[in-house]
């Protein structure tokens, strides 16, 4: 019996559902930082093997309230891929305590009725003990139908969530074929890549505020891509700390960012990148479409 369908990663932010998606499909396609709303879209990826097919979402973090109309936007996108799910995969801090956002994100998949699968991360910074306290605070927390411990750093027990969701999977066909890993294009994942670079460069203050647009994709020859991109930002001082003293921290993104593009591309690339203000575009229903972030897409 071959099963196939949709599993959902889903969490308070910054508890590593990316670098846990990442690691699940053995592929790094989804962008990671220390930086909450790292993940700010639907994110899919495909696991295939003899058994069946998953295909992976990966969510923004769940928070309970929108500062903004892109917050508003990141809820209704964790929300809306819920309700897609065959089952859900619910990443949480390995701590006992639960608090309100842990409560709102139970509340969310108890009302779902979606087959949940708890799993606690970073199970290599904690010892047997302290596991087993934690398991047993959160076991009445759901209905869960597995408790799983893992570092998706490490990728420790990733064989184990594996074979939990094809328990719960049902029965189905391959709905791509056995080489896709995801359907997400280069374009796109070039943004984020840049994205990914700015966040992990640049001060506290700036990384909430910027989103990427590539103005420019072109494959200019088997062993050439050029790309034109622009990183945006709400405020002229932060325009400032962006580009850096002499452009040193613009070149540093550019550089970092250019040596994964090469690797997902296959070819050398020419990537030059440009800042652009504009304020208050967190606000702003037709900036936030104009930066992939419409809620009519959903």
């Amino acid at each position: 019996m071959f099963k196939s369908g949709y599993a959902v990663i889903v969490g308070r932010p910054n508890v590593g559902k990316s670098t846990l998606m990442n690691h699940l499909i053995g592929q790094k396609i989804a962008i990671t930082s220390n930086r909450p709303q790292t993940t700010r879209g639907r994110i899919e990826t495909v696991y295939t093997n003899e058994r069946g097919q998953i295909i992976f979402l990966d969510t923004p973090g769940m928070i309970r309230k929108a500062d903004n109309k892109l917050g508003e936007y990141l809820i209704d996108v964790s929300n809306k891929t819920i309700g897609d799910a065959d089952v859900v995969l619910w990443l949480i801090e390995p701590s006992a305590y639960i608090g309100k956002g842990d409560q709102m994100i139970a509340e969310k998949l108890t009302k779902s009725g979606k087959p949940v699968i708890l799993i606690i991360n970073k199970i290599d910074t904690i010892d047997k003990k302290k596991a087993a306290e934690i398991i047993e605070a959160w076991k009445g927390v759901c209905r869960f139908k597995d408790i799983i411990a893992v570092s998706a750093l490490r990728s420790i027990n990733m064989d184990e969530v594996i074979n939990s969701i094809m328990r719960e999977l049902p029965e189905g066909p391959l709905y791509y074929d056995e080489e896709t890993v995801t359907q997400e294009n280069m374009r796109d994942i070039a943004a984020e890549i840049i994205r990914e670079k700015a966040l992990r460069a640049l001060n506290e203050e700036v990384p909430h505020g910027i989103a990427v647009v590539i103005d420019t994709f072109k494959e200019r020859s088997d062993d050439l891509t050029a790309i034109e991109a622009s990183i945006i930002t709400e405020k002229e001082s932060h325009k400032g700390i962006i580009i850096g003293k002499g452009g040193a921290m613009l070149k540093k993104i550019g550089t970092d960012a250019r040596r994964d593009i090469e690797e997902m591309t296959g070819t050398r690339v020419f990537l030059k990148l440009f800042v652009k203000v504009r304020k208050n575009w967190r606000d702003s229903e037709s900036d936030l479409r104009d930066y992939g972030y419409d809620r009519k897409k959903l």
